[in-house]
Formats: structure tokens, C-alpha cells, sequence
């Protein structure tokens, strides 16, 4: 089986950028919503690894941010982290359904 390099990367994404709030503004909320969004989508990709059929937790995870951080780009309009986050989880969607 091939490995969700990709998936797994997503993941480590979203983990460092919940830690990066957390650094740099102080804020727990993006900490704990990074750690959480990034190990549901470790757990997704580990399950891709395994079976390229059973992609429903990464998702999940990525269609959940992609719209709440879609939401607070809208709101903010600032590329960094809500811009970003939205775009690199629209584009884990549409690999996750086109693939």
C-alpha cells in the first residue's frame, strides 16, 4: 500500500499552525482546534494508507476547516493562517473527491 504523504503533510500543517497561534497570540482555542483538526487528519491519511477507499475522516476534518476557516478569511480577509487554511483544505477536499 502507498503511503498518504500528502494526507500526512496536511496533517502536520494544520498541527503546526494551531501551534503557531498558540505562540504567537497566546490563543489555547488554536492549539487545541490545531492539535485536534491535525490528528483527525493523520488518522484520515493513516487510514488512507491502508485502504484508498476509506478517506471519510480526512473529510471530514478538511471539509469542516475549509468552511470554517473559508468563514473567518470572509470576515478577517487576512491571507495568514485564514486564508491559507481554507485554501490548502478546499484543495484536500477536491483531492479527496476527485482521487
Amino acid at each position: 500500500m502507498a503511503v498518504d504523504w500528502l494526507g500526512f503533510a496536511y496533517a502536520a500543517a494544520i498541527a503546526l499552525g494551531g501551534f503557531m497561534g498558540y505562540k504567537r497570540k497566546g490563543s489555547v482555542m488554536s492549539l487545541i482546534a490545531g492539535l485536534f483538526f491535525g490528528s483527525l487528519s493523520a488518522f484520515g491519511a493513516f487510514k488512507i494508507s491502508n485502504d484508498p477507499h476509506d478517506y471519510w475522516a480526512s473529510l471530514i476534518a478538511s471539509g469542516v476547516l475549509a468552511v470554517v476557516m473559508g468563514m473567518r478569511f470572509r470576515k478577517s480577509g487576512k491571507l495568514m493562517p485564514a486564508g491559507i487554511m481554507a485554501g490548502l483544505s478546499l484543495l484536500m477536499v477536491l483531492r479527496l473527491l476527485i482521487f
